[in-house]
């Protein structure tokens, strides 16, 4: 797990390309609304495609297209693997070489070649001499490179060679670049999505987080301090979205080698346990009877006071598997809030239907369409 202070100076590090993003997605919503003044927007579209090209800068910089060609394609995945989940339960299913299985190892090797290249150039570059660039890549490649030397001055030549295993493999490397795009884009993407549509109904919060906002950083770039310590009032407001509208409904964990107790439950090896984040941020027990009401000021002395004590809110996981994209998150989240009250007011659209919708993360099915208004 990394350490908090790691977090921190890597989400300001990740900042500019947030800001990136958000601006051009501000200034495309202004060309939008330029003759009137106002305009019907669906905004789900935009923080979707926002949301995709922050995490693209963030993790790859200057490969800044292989990385949205590499999001296109994890998208792509995502929604075959979601159309053919529904035959996994056909026995020997997964041995029958079906176009949909087929169109599925293309886009691996696809993804697999082009994070090929952007790695190696980097890795490449650094063994020259050249720094490590502040994304989310060369980090990685930069913190990987010190724990593998640093192992190897420890231990001798031959216990180095089964302690280098610490460091990660070229395959994992892999795999934490694609988890960054779909964690780090989805649940932001969603986050944003409800936020809007919370706010566009509930005008009297918008106008406290965007006096908030005004105040804080007047109409200049939110910086990182800003965002991190003094928006509590937009920090209630995302808590509160998170509560209502968790990005990820459930979560899961199974028993791999031994027995083990969970309260008065005794749960064999091989057995997954599913748990419902939804339901415990919905729990009347511990929220109130005003459980299913817009309320941020239930966080107005913080998540513990919230809940009693009682752990019963976890948007992003709970323990040593939390979700280590939180941080980027929440500070990509109040960035792009920020920018937008800035700019505009919005109220939420007639033409509205209210679906939330279980698509891996909790979307809105019928996108989210709103009034906005420019300042």
């Amino acid at each position: 797990m990394k350490e908090a202070s790691q977090l921190r100076s890597e989400a300001m590090l990740m900042l500019p390309a947030f800001e990136t993003s958000v601006i051009e997605t501000l200034n495309n919503w202004e060309k939008i609304v330029s003759k009137t003044g106002s305009s019907e927007l669906d905004v789900w579209p935009h923080f979707t495609k926002l949301t995709a090209d922050a995490i693209s800068r963030a993790a790859f910089g200057s490969s800044f297209d292989d990385g949205r060609r590499i999001f296109e394609l994890l998208t792509e995945q995502k929604e075959l693997i979601i159309r053919l989940i529904k035959y996994s339960y056909i026995p020997g299913w997964k041995y029958i070489p079906t176009k949909g299985k087929k169109r599925m190892d293309e886009m691996n090797a696809e993804i697999k070649t082009l994070l090929k290249t952007v790695i190696n150039t980097r890795k490449n570059a650094m063994e020259a001499g050249e720094l490590a660039k502040d994304d989310l890549l060369g980090i990685l490649l930069d913190s990987n490179s010190k724990e593998a030397k640093q192992l190897s001055e420890r231990e001798s030549e031959t216990s180095s060679k089964k302690r280098l295993d610490l460091a990660m493999s070229f395959q994992e490397v892999i795999d934490e670049c694609k988890l960054f795009f779909l964690a780090g884009q989805e649940t932001t993407s969603v986050l944003l999505a409800w936020t809007v549509t919370l706010l566009g109904k509930h005008q009297e919060w918008q106008t406290r987080a965007r006096e908030e906002v005004l105040a804080t950083f007047g109409m200049k770039r939110p910086d990182f301090d800003g965002l991190n310590s003094r928006l509590k009032i937009v920090t209630m407001i995302l808590y509160e979205v998170l509560r209502l509208y968790p990005s990820i409904v459930a979560t899961s964990r199974k028993v791999y080698d031994c027995e083990t107790k969970l309260g008065d439950l005794v749960i064999p090896p091989g057995v997954a346990i599913s748990f419902s984040i939804l339901h415990a941020h919905l729990d009347p027990e511990v929220w109130g009877n005003d459980v299913k009401e817009f309320k941020p000021d239930r966080f107005s002395e913080g998540i513990s006071k919230a809940t009693k004590g009682i752990n019963s809110y976890f948007p992003f996981g709970w323990g040593p598997r939390i979700c280590i994209g939180q941080s980027f998150a929440l500070i990509e989240a109040k960035m792009a809030l920020s920018m937008i009250l800035q700019r505009f007011s919005f109220e939420i659209s007639p033409s509205y239907t209210h679906a939330p919708s279980t698509f891996i993360a909790l979307q809105p099915q019928h996108g989210v369409p709103v009034i906005l208004h420019k300042l």
